[in-house]
């Protein structure tokens, strides 16, 4: 089984938090100060654990805060001003490609067909652990840090392939917890994106904002990282009429593994078991009801997105158990070409018709 996962907060932790990526993930959490365990959480992340797991291609956030002095967690990468997100966003590209030459070849960012391409190749039949690599896709979370719709295009040329204009609003879009619709600066820029073939992600855009991106992006369209609101009722998640809409455009969202966002009882300090992998593939399942086929999920984990082990479900521990889903989707009956489907196949799909030659 390979495994695409279309959201993790790789670069944030790093900076902010001082998580090294190349550590196992025991390693991280034997050297996390103990205050960490109430601010983030225990960590999920670790490239070998990824690896392991076979995680072979991640979503890799340039992930950016609107300052707000009351959220300390966010504070080293929140900012006042587009030239601020800009340095902060920069900093995270920075930092993966760092990440390519320290991990010597272990890890590539795919830009291009021809990156992609190798990376599969580390992972077809008759290689081992030893010739995996994982490759990461730049996925700018916050649209604030490109300066204005036509400075995109110096993010296009770093390697930046998939874009969501929100967190909470931008100057491009309304977001999370502020419902609106897209601005003007968002229909410019969603323009902009068209035009490089930009993969447009709609997670933490407003419903609003989100169907009037969906009617207007001619591109390539997923939602990295968001539930049906069947399962957590907050405007962070998707209603079934935008799920099929989303699907209606060969769309794909990926399954966040938080309690929080997969049950509307369980709050956070609740034991980790009160939520449990079962309610992952009920939430997949949902999905693919919904939509009328597996062609439209995948996974977005969110890990280490401001929570933990002890608040994913019971079942999953880091990120090398996401094979897991896999397993408990087969033993549902799902199809093996439906199983790689949700694990790899749908958010690939998306992948390859965004990659320039």
């Amino acid at each position: 089984m390979f495994i695409l996962d279309a959201h993790q907060d790789i670069a944030y932790n790093a900076l902010t938090y001082g998580r090294d990526y190349t550590r196992p993930v025991l390693e991280t959490r034997r050297l996390d100060p103990p205050e960490m365990l109430e601010r983030r959480g225990l960590a999920t992340l670790g490239l070998p654990d990824a690896l392991l797991g076979r995680v072979g291609i991640v979503f890799s956030t340039i992930f950016t805060a609107p300052y707000d002095p009351k959220e300390a967690d966010y504070e080293s990468m929140s900012y006042k001003t587009p030239a601020e997100a800009y340095r902060l966003g920069l900093q995270q590209l920075d930092y993966y490609e760092r990440l390519t030459d320290t991990t010597r070849g272990k890890v590539q960012i795919i830009r291009k067909q021809a990156d992609l391409d190798a990376v599969l190749a580390s992972w077809t039949e008759g290689t081992g652990v030893a010739d995996h690599r994982q490759g990461l896709v730049l996925l700018m979370e916050n649209g604030d840090p490109i300066l204005e719709p036509k400075q995109f295009e110096e993010w296009y040329e770093r390697g930046v392939r998939v874009v969501g204009p929100a967190w909470q609003a931008s100057r491009y879009t309304a977001g999370t917890g502020q419902p609106g619709p897209l601005t003007r600066l968002g229909y410019e820029l969603l323009d902009v994106m068209a035009s490089f073939n930009t993969v447009l992600d709609i997670s933490h855009m407003a419903e609003q904002a989100a169907r009037q991106a969906l009617d207007h992006y001619p591109g390539l369209v997923i939602a990295s990282h968001s539930n049906p609101q069947k399962f957590r009722t907050s405007d962070r998640h998707l209603p079934d009429a935008t799920i099929r809409a989303l699907a209606e455009r060969d769309g794909v969202m990926g399954i966040v593994l938080y309690n929080r966002f997969l049950s509307n009882d369980w709050s956070k300090g609740d034991r980790k078991d009160k939520v449990r992998l079962s309610t992952v593939l009920d939430a997949i399942e949902y999905v693919c009801q919904l939509t009328g086929s597996a062609a439209h999920v995948g996974i977005g984990s969110d890990f280490d997105g401001g929570f933990g082990s002890e608040s994913i479900p019971q079942g999953i521990d880091t990120v090398t158990d996401l094979l897991e889903i896999g397993k408990g989707l087969a033993e549902r009956g799902f199809s093996e070409a439906d199983v790689e489907a949700v694990m790899s196949g749908n958010m690939l799909r998306k992948l390859r018709q965004a990659l320039p030659t």
